[in-house]
Protein backbone atom coordinates (compact mmCIF):
# COMPACT_ATOMS: atom_id res chain seq x y z
CA UNK A 1 0.00 0.00 0.00
CA UNK A 2 1.25 3.29 -0.98
CA UNK A 3 0.79 5.52 2.11
CA UNK A 4 0.36 9.67 1.90
CA UNK A 5 1.89 11.79 4.40
CA UNK A 6 1.67 15.80 4.73
CA UNK A 7 3.43 18.09 6.64
CA UNK A 8 2.13 18.40 10.02
CA UNK A 9 -0.17 21.49 9.57
CA UNK A 10 0.58 23.52 12.87
CA UNK A 11 4.26 23.04 11.92
CA UNK A 12 5.88 26.19 11.64
CA UNK A 13 9.15 25.90 9.36
CA UNK A 14 12.56 27.46 9.73
CA UNK A 15 15.40 26.34 7.71
CA UNK A 16 18.24 27.43 6.35
CA UNK A 17 20.65 26.06 3.25
CA UNK A 18 24.35 25.18 2.80
CA UNK A 19 25.12 23.99 -0.66
CA UNK A 20 23.46 20.14 -0.15
CA UNK A 21 22.56 19.94 3.70
CA UNK A 22 19.63 21.86 5.11
CA UNK A 23 18.96 22.96 9.10
CA UNK A 24 15.66 22.90 9.91
CA UNK A 25 13.97 24.09 13.38
CA UNK A 26 10.48 22.14 13.94
CA UNK A 27 8.86 24.69 16.52
CA UNK A 28 6.27 22.25 17.65
CA UNK A 29 9.01 20.24 19.91
CA UNK A 30 12.24 22.84 19.77
CA UNK A 31 14.82 20.36 17.62
CA UNK A 32 16.70 21.28 15.26
CA UNK A 33 17.72 18.83 12.42
CA UNK A 34 20.48 18.39 9.76
CA UNK A 35 18.89 17.68 6.74
CA UNK A 36 20.24 16.18 3.47
CA UNK A 37 18.50 17.43 -0.08
CA UNK A 38 16.07 15.15 -0.76
CA UNK A 39 14.78 15.19 2.48
CA UNK A 40 14.35 19.08 2.79
CA UNK A 41 12.95 18.88 -0.65
CA UNK A 42 10.74 16.90 0.13
CA UNK A 43 9.43 18.31 3.22
CA UNK A 44 9.16 21.32 1.59
CA UNK A 45 7.14 19.35 -1.03
CA UNK A 46 4.90 18.14 1.29
CA UNK A 47 4.42 21.90 3.17
CA UNK A 48 2.79 22.27 -0.14
CA UNK A 49 0.21 19.09 -0.87
CA UNK A 50 -0.25 15.79 0.45
CA UNK A 51 1.45 13.16 -1.41
CA UNK A 52 2.88 9.49 -1.72
CA UNK A 53 6.51 8.27 -2.32
CA UNK A 54 5.99 7.42 -6.05
CA UNK A 55 4.89 11.13 -6.74
CA UNK A 56 7.29 12.63 -4.70
CA UNK A 57 10.15 10.20 -6.63
CA UNK A 58 8.38 11.48 -10.26
CA UNK A 59 8.76 14.64 -9.10
CA UNK A 60 12.11 14.76 -7.48
CA UNK A 61 14.34 12.60 -10.50
CA UNK A 62 14.00 15.83 -13.11
CA UNK A 63 15.30 18.04 -10.35
CA UNK A 64 18.13 15.25 -9.00
CA UNK A 65 18.84 15.10 -12.59
CA UNK A 66 17.83 11.29 -13.21
CA UNK A 67 17.51 9.44 -16.12
CA UNK A 68 14.47 8.14 -15.50
CA UNK A 69 11.31 9.84 -14.13
CA UNK A 70 9.96 7.48 -12.01
CA UNK A 71 12.87 4.96 -10.71
CA UNK A 72 11.83 2.58 -8.06
CA UNK A 73 15.56 2.48 -6.17
CA UNK A 74 14.19 6.16 -5.91
CA UNK A 75 10.76 5.40 -4.47
CA UNK A 76 12.52 3.22 -2.34
CA UNK A 77 14.67 5.86 -0.39
CA UNK A 78 11.98 8.13 -0.54
CA UNK A 79 9.93 5.50 1.63
CA UNK A 80 13.24 5.53 4.06
CA UNK A 81 13.38 8.97 3.93
CA UNK A 82 9.35 9.77 4.98
CA UNK A 83 9.91 7.59 7.46
CA UNK A 84 12.80 9.39 9.47
CA UNK A 85 11.02 12.71 8.92
CA UNK A 86 7.86 10.90 10.48
CA UNK A 87 10.41 9.97 13.65
CA UNK A 88 11.78 13.52 13.40
CA UNK A 89 8.13 14.07 13.79
CA UNK A 90 8.06 16.86 10.97
CA UNK A 91 5.18 14.72 8.75
CA UNK A 92 2.58 12.71 9.15
CA UNK A 93 0.70 9.97 7.19
CA UNK A 94 -2.57 10.87 6.30
CA UNK A 95 -5.92 8.55 7.43
CA UNK A 96 -8.35 8.01 5.02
Amino acid sequence: MNMRWRALPELNLHARAWDDEFVVYNSLSGDTHLLGSAAAQILLMLQQAPSDAIALAESLAPRLQLESELDEELAEQITHLLSDLHTLALIEPIRL
